[in-house]
């Protein structure tokens, strides 16, 4: 899994929160948690908030504005994560994991309790060729299938939707007699788009998955409403790197079909070589109709006469011919298997976000929906760092309240469409991490990103330090369900799900020319965090009616919208001026505030306020009904109403806070990184890894709530479960108390 460029590693690695790490020696308590029984006395409870059976409404559907909306046409928001529960049948026992094969249908119990309503099932449904070295193109890994019949129906008990990825090129592997052209070692990547053998294939394998009866519902996946979204496949694209790698016949083949093309947009290869100035390259074939290709890296630059021509081909060419490829995978799901579900063509960024970006979501344009793979993390340099942590590593631990321009949901959406994140997590050994689920929720509801896919998990319900991947002594790196994140779910999910935080208006609106996209001209803003608008903007479309660049605060203020084959002459923006600060960043719904220089977030709703915070920079905060001071170094705090009412007014408020926590015995040292071209910056070495328990820093929080209805304060468990009471002291217009030290939740009621 390739997750982020040199470039952005390098700009993460010169964060300032790069030197911080948690203070030594904090009181902590184990993570330990009794198996949840769903006692139906529990006072957090989530379930409610989904259907008593997903889809029971009707297939999901995307309104005018691009957000989903249920069958019946009222306003869905999801809370989602990718799941990998009840893939391994048979189960394999492994050494150095806890025993047991975790309970598919518990697990989905579990996470909807938590607020999740929507579980991406990432798959490889193509023939198991280690276990099969006699199969056909066309068969199908019969064990992913059931397990994704498997899972569809249980997560539909519990009204949770599914998003289906079942093909990724990476894992994509071939036999002799498949007669896929070239070598049956090379890699898939990017054959799909248009390899006819593979798509033979491809097709197979998806009309035996989805036409098929699902034996564990009764009926075949496309008629099923409970999968919300059919992904055509995860991270591929002819805009990145791998494209460098179609190698031999198969280059030759896709040389022919961009000869085939460019006899019909000049007329003929002639035509097609007068355009360029008479630019060739060594392998050129046009007496056989092919022409070759630059390497990728040629269209991340600036080049100038026959060449920049002949780039603007490639760049069109390699979109087009994804984009065919989308609407013919539609088509097949539409018209052959029936499916009725809403389509993505697939999730991955480029060789260059600021020049390629825009070209890679205009290919996704002939399906419904966009999605994106994207994490938060830092550097991390060891020798298993692509999956484990062992001691030895070293690593960074960046803080996204100092950098909110690298967080995962600063996304350039088309106008109209809705935008998933289908992979993104915040990637361990980062340390910070009880922000996540508090900064998604607040700039998801901000910016109106439609699902964001924690990645990932295999456990039935928490994920404990342990070894990746059960033999090798180490800790997962991969995770969500611990207690920094999914024990911060709750909260969180339950602000975003209900609307308590508003869309805001766009900010900006760029209308984008095919031809400057095709010419690869910079856009007025780019997702990437070392966007610079000034350095950047120079090679902007000259007829945009935006003659500079865009800064990329603007996502922290409001959407970001993008539409394409359009009149750049056209393109919007509001004035950030009045929205940037000395002090921070506001958003333009006025309810979201971030202060990347002293390290903190709020959010303040009548029904829902908080902050993420550095507290050892400013320990006390004042929103419209509630103040926060906190003696911990690091956390954050979410007050929830849980009847819809304001806080001044709510009978029943969940107060969620998180702190950080670590493997029993972890230990790190301050440590020099080296990086490449001789730079180096200051990061930590894992002297020990840990084991289990988590240890949680304690709480140090005092809460004013101005509520002065309220009467009683219940401590819960991590099931949601009152365990004890506390004290509410009576202050003007409210009360007054301290938040219990070995615990995350509290509900307050009148």
């Amino acid at each position: 899994m390739l997750r982020f460029g040199p470039k952005l590693i390098v700009a993460l690695a010169l964060l300032p929160t790069l030197t911080r790490t948690q203070q030594p020696g904090p009181a902590t308590w184990p993570f330990n948690p009794v198996r949840d029984d769903f006692s139906p006395t529990a006072l957090l409870d989530l379930r409610s908030l989904n259907e008593k059976v997903a889809g029971e409404s009707g297939f999901v559907k995307a309104d005018a504005h691009g957000d989903f909306i249920y069958g019946n046409g009222q306003p869905l928001r999801f809370w989602a994560v990718n799941s990998m529960v009840g893939r391994e049948k048979p189960w394999n026992q492994r050494p150095l994991w806890h025993s047991g094969e975790p309970d598919l249908a518990r697990h989905a119990r579990f996470l909807a309790k938590r607020g999740v309503n929507l579980v991406r099932l990432h798959a490889q449904i193509s023939p198991d060729i280690a276990k099969d070295k006699n199969s056909q193109i066309t068969d199908i890994d019969q064990g992913e299938r059931d397990w994704i019949w498997r899972a569809v129906a249980a997560y539909k008990k519990e009204g949770i939707y599914t998003c289906i990825s079942p093909y990724w090129g990476v894992p994509m592997k071939f036999l002799p007699q498949w007669n896929v052209p070239g070598d049956p070692s090379q890699s898939a990547l990017g054959l799909l788009y248009f390899d006819p053998t593979l798509q033979k294939g491809f097709r197979s394998w998806l009309r035996a998955l989805y036409a098929e009866k699902n034996p564990y519902t009764g009926i075949p996946l496309a008629r099923d409403p409970s999968i919300a979204v059919i992904q055509i496949q995860n991270e591929d694209s002819l805009l990145f790197w791998t494209v460098n790698n179609i190698k031999g016949e198969q280059r030759r083949n896709l040389g022919k079909l961009y000869g085939t093309w460019l006899k019909t947009k000049y007329g003929s290869l002639d035509a097609a070589s007068r355009a360029w100035d008479g630019n060739r390259l060594p392998g050129d074939d046009p007496e056989n109709g092919i022409l070759d290709f630059y390497n990728i890296w040629e269209m991340t630059q600036v080049r100038q006469g026959g060449m920049a021509k002949r780039l603007a081909d490639q760049t069109e060419f390699y979109s087009r011919t994804m984009h065919s490829f989308n609407k013919s995978m539609e088509d097949y799901l539409r018209k052959d298997l029936g499916c009725k579900q809403l389509i993505n063509a697939g999730n991955w960024r480029t060789a260059n976000t600021t020049l390629l970006g825009d070209q890679e979501r205009w290919s996704y344009t002939a399906n419904e929906v966009d999605a994106s793979n994207h994490y938060f993390t830092g550097i991390h340099q060891g020798p298993n760092t692509g999956w484990a942590i062992v001691a030895g590593d070293k690593f960074t631990s960046p803080s996204a309240l100092f950098d909110p321009k690298s967080l995962p949901i600063n996304l350039k959406q088309t106008a109209g469409r809705p935008m998933m994140v289908t992979e993104s997590t915040w990637v361990m050994p980062t340390g910070y991490t009880s922000e996540a689920p508090f900064l998604i929720a607040a700039y998801q509801s901000l910016t109106g990103v439609d699902a964001y896919f924690w990645f990932a998990t295999s456990d039935e319900d928490w994920t404990y330090p342990a070894s990746a991947n059960g033999y090798m002594p180490s800790q997962g790196k991969w995770l969500f369900a611990t207690p920094d994140m999914m024990g911060t779910f709750p909260a969180a999910a339950l602000m975003y799900r209900k609307g308590y935080l508003k869309q805001g208006a766009p900010v900006v609106v760029e209308n984008r020319a095919l031809v400057d996209m095709w010419n690869r001209k910079t856009p007025v803003i780019a997702e990437e965090a070392s966007y610079d608008p000034n350095r950047d903007s120079g090679d902007i479309a000259a007829s945009s009616a935006i003659k500079a660049g865009i800064s990329p605060l603007a996502f922290l203020v409001g959407p970001v919208l993008v539409k394409f084959d359009a009149d750049p002459r056209q393109s919007k923006t509001t004035p950030l001026n009045s929205f940037l600060s000395s002090g921070g960043i506001r958003s333009v719904t006025g309810e979201i505030f971030s202060n990347p220089e002293k390290g903190f977030v709020t959010v303040d709703s009548p029904a829902a306020q908080g902050v993420a915070a550095f507290f050892d920079r400013q320990s006390s905060f004042t929103l419209s009904s509630i103040s926060f001071s906190s003696g911990n170094s690091y956390g954050a705090a979410l007050a929830v109403s849980m009847d819809g009412l304001p806080l001044t007014t709510s009978k029943r408020i969940l107060l969620q806070y998180g702190t950080q926590s670590r493997p029993s015995g972890w230990q790190e040292r301050p440590t020099t990184i080296q990086l490449e071209g001789g730079k180096s910056i200051p990061g930590f070495e894992v002297v020990n890894f840990g084991k289990s328990p988590w240890q949680v820093v304690q709480a140090d929080l005092q809460v004013d709530l101005m509520n002065p209805n309220l009467k009683k304060a219940s401590v819960l468990d991590m099931n949601g479960k009152a365990v004890s009471q506390i004290v509410l002291d009576k202050i003007a217009n409210g009360v007054r108390f301290k938040f219990p030290s070995a615990a995350m939740y509290l509900v307050l009621e009148g």
